[in-house]
């Protein structure tokens, strides 16, 4: 593997040939589009695999796609077909976009991973699991209900404590980043991709885990 090499082009009609591959891991990014909202705490899972695209050669260059409502892109890693995706149907209805590249690539509910916000959590923890609740999380809340179940996995990364406390949370999540949140961002990206590759190179389920990147 490498950093910041020349991106790898999606071929067949950004379909990868899956012959010899083990399985197909879906890894979603929830956020929503529009220079407004880039860089506030809702985007954060989009920036989170911004950064597991940009530091691997063998994905390829996001490209958009009108028909499946997102961004994609497309790689192999180890034994894996990856296909990395960030919805453009904004947050409330991620689960459109999901439901269609699960079912255009024939991906099982266990080999997908939401990237996500999670105000529950304090910034700089992050929690993984498979299933459970949306908690709130109107895009995985979206995304349970077209896939019809909360069986697939979860990179929780924490945003909170919600301050002010009177502060709506609407409000809260769509602010930016405070300054010295920011300074720790580049920490976040770095744990979140460690997360991915050794789920993607490990044959286990995501197992329920908190992880701390500020010491």
């Amino acid at each position: 593997m490498a950093l910041f090499q020349r991106r790898a082009p999606i071929v067949n009609n950004y379909k990868i040939d899956s012959l010899g591959l083990n399985k197909t891991i879906l890894l979603i990014g929830l956020g929503n589009v529009g220079d407004e909202f880039d860089k506030t705490r809702h985007n954060i899972g989009f920036k989170a695999l911004d950064f597991f695209v940009e530091n691997f050669e063998e994905m390829s260059e996001w490209s958009n796609k009108g028909t499946l409502k997102c961004q994609i892109s497309i790689g192999k890693l180890g034994d894996k077909r990856i296909i990395a995706m960030k919805p453009t149907t904004f947050m409330n209805n991620s689960g459109d976009a999901v439901s269609k590249v699960k079912s255009f690539y024939k991906i099982e509910n266990s080999n997908i991973i939401a990237v996500h916000d999670e105000m529950d959590i304090n910034f700089g923890q992050i929690r993984i699991r498979s299933g459970g609740s949306s908690a709130g999380h109107n895009g995985i809340k979206s995304i349970t209900e077209k896939l019809g179940t909360e069986n697939y996995g979860r990179i929780r990364i924490g945003i909170g404590p919600k301050e002010p406390k009177q502060i709506e949370t609407a409000d809260f999540v769509l602010q930016k980043f405070s300054e010295n949140e920011n300074t720790q961002l580049n920490n976040l990206y770095k744990e979140v991709n460690a997360l991915l590759i050794e789920h993607i190179y490990s044959s286990n389920l995501l197992k329920e885990e908190t992880r701390t990147f500020i010491f």
